[in-house]
Parts: C-alpha cells; sequence; structure tokens
C-alpha cells in the first residue's frame, strides 16, 4: 500500500460511488429492452475490447501476460461472479435501488463466512457475531411479513453471496496472475455466458437510445472496480469500507429523483446494521493479520 491518505482514498471512493450509481441508473433503463444475459454479453463485449486495447499499451504488460496456469480457477471465478452480476441487475429492474444496496452491503460477511470453507481460515467468534448482526440487519431491510418480499430481494441476497465467492477466488487468483489477466478472462468467458444463454431466445439489439446506456454500464463497471482499488492503495479496508456506506444515501436520493421510490427508514437502520457487522469483521481481520506478521518477525 502507498502512504496512507484518507483524502485520497474518499476521493477515489467518490469516483467509486459515482460509477456504481450510474450503473444501476443504466441498468434499469437497460432492462425495458435487454434481459440481464443480453446485458451481460455486450457489456462484456465492450469490456474485452477495452483490456484489449490496454494490454496493447507499452505499459500494458504485453498478452503474454493472459496465459495462466490455473483455467479452472478463472473459470469458477467468472461462473460465480456471472450469476452475482445477473442476480444484481435483475435486483435493480425489480425493488428499491436503496433496498438492493443495503442487502449488497452484506458482501463482506458472506466473505467472513465463507473463507473457511474456501481458503482454509479459521471461522472465528467475531465472524459468527459480525454475520448474526448483519443478519439482523437483513431482515429489517427486507421487513418480511410487513411488506411484501419480492424475487429481487432474493435477487440482492445471491447477489452479495456471488461477490463474495467471487472476492474469494480472486484472493487465490491474484496470487500468480494479473489485474489484466484476470479482466481479459472475465470479459472473454462472461460474453461466451452471456452469448451461449441468450441465444436459445433470440438476441436483441438495442436501439439508438439504449445504446449509451450500454456503453454506461460497460464502462462504470470497470471505473467502479479501479477507482475501488485505488482507494484502498491510500488507505486499509478499515477506513475505506464505512466510506462506501455513502453510496446508499446517494442511491436512495438518486431512486426518489429518478424513480419517485420513498426514502424508507427501515433501509438505513438495517443498513447502519450491516455495516456494523462488516466493520467488527473488518477491524477484527486487521488485528488478526497484524499479530501473523508480528509472530512472523525473528527476534
Amino acid at each position: 500500500m502507498q502512504g496512507t491518505n484518507p483524502i485520497k482514498a474518499a476521493l477515489w471512493m467518490l469516483g467509486a460511488i459515482a460509477s456504481f450509481s450510474a450503473m444501476a441508473v443504466a441498468g434499469r433503463e437497460i432492462a425495458a429492452e435487454l434481459d440481464t444475459f443480453e446485458l451481460m454479453m455486450y457489456r462484456s463485449a465492450i469490456g474485452f475490447l477495452v483490456v484489449l486495447g490496454l494490454l496493447a499499451l507499452p505499459r500494458g504488460g504485453g498478452y503474454a501476460q493472459v496465459r495462466t496456469a490455473h483455467p479452472g480457477q478463472h473459470l469458477a471465478r467468472n461462473v460465480v461472479h456471472f450469476a452475482g452480476q445477473n442476480l444484481w441487475f435483475f435486483g435493480v429492474a425489480t425493488i428499491p435501488l436503496s433496498q438492493l444496496v443495503a442487502l449488497e452491503f452484506t458482501n463482506p460477511i458472506w466473505v467472513a463466512l465463507l473463507a473457511p470453507l474456501f481458503l482454509g481460515e479459521q471461522m472465528t467468534r467475531v465472524r459468527v457475531l459480525a454475520a448474526g448482526i448483519g443478519f439482523i440487519g437483513i431482515l429489517i431491510v427486507a421487513q418480511p411479513g410487513v411488506a411484501p418480499l419480492e424475487w429481487g430481494h432474493a435477487a440482492g441476497l445471491g447477489a452479495a453471496v456471488g461477490f463474495a465467492l467471487n472476492t474469494l477466488f480472486t484472493k487465490r487468483i491474484m496470487r500468480h496472475d494479473t489485474v489484466l489477466c484476470v479482466l481479459f478472462w472475465m470479459t472473454l468467458l462472461q460474453g461466451l455466458f452471456g452469448l451461449a444463454l441468450a441465444l436459445p431466445g433470440g438476441i436483441a439489439v438495442p436501439s439508438q437510445a439504449m445504446l449509451p446506456w450500454v456503453l454506461i454500464v460497460s464502462v462504470c463497471g470497470l471505473t467502479a472496480h479501479f477507482c475501488l482499488t485505488s482507494a484502498l492503495q491510500f488507505a486499509p479496508a478499515s477506513v475505506v469500507a464505512p466510506m462506501e456506506f455513502l453510496r446508499l444515501p446517494v442511491i436512495a436520493l438518486l431512486g426518489m429523483w429518478v424513480y419517485h421510490e420513498p426514502l424508507m427508514a427501515p433501509v438505513f437502520v438495517g443498513a447502519a446494521l450491516i455495516l456494523a457487522g462488516n466493520v467488527i469483521s473488518v477491524r477484527a481481520e486487521r488485528r488478526r493479520a497484524g499479530r501473523e506478521a508480528a509472530g512472523a518477525v525473528p527476534h
């Protein structure tokens, strides 16, 4: 990590929040013409061209880096990410944006719960506590028995689980492959997945009015993760994670302004509990990593 600079981290997070918000609005607009498989096909095709251009740059590292000795890991990563991203776009079109974002915030909690299974890490009491607090937050956001549950709520939680699995697979892959290698196989494989799943029903061609929205989804999908990664270079995850909470009021206000969605107090209360669970988990993991690092230093 570069020198800690919370101001720079916050500026990069503003870029990430703007990108995620634009992608949510664009995804809802696109739902009027394209299904999620078609959207993922077009998004991946545009992203693939962008990645090829980056690889060709003098500082891009060249095309040799896309060779990997672990194709199975890339395949598994992209299956879960493709599923999560499709569920996210389905949720965008079917439930209030603020509810979707609040449910998406459970991603780090799922990472903590699934890490013992996929990375061999220990299941700790702190992880269980964080998950319990997050689950209470989910119930407050979804309000089962008070408000009708939609398929979009299940899709939001499914997306969070898919993104969590994607994070775990990415941690494995980044031990031996570059970021551009990951992006190359992501855009290529997910473009093929989208094509294969969209073909049986016939592939719709977006109208001229819809093309700008498709471009926004494609570009913002890359800029959002670039900004988030850049923020983590200037501040630890325990500092960056709470900053991402700003995405909730931004997307809630955007939903109210563009789609006349009401501002719901339970969404903010539940999201605050989910955030609290995330912060507890992140801080505990940071302390554990610090103790392990200290233990590895010879005295």
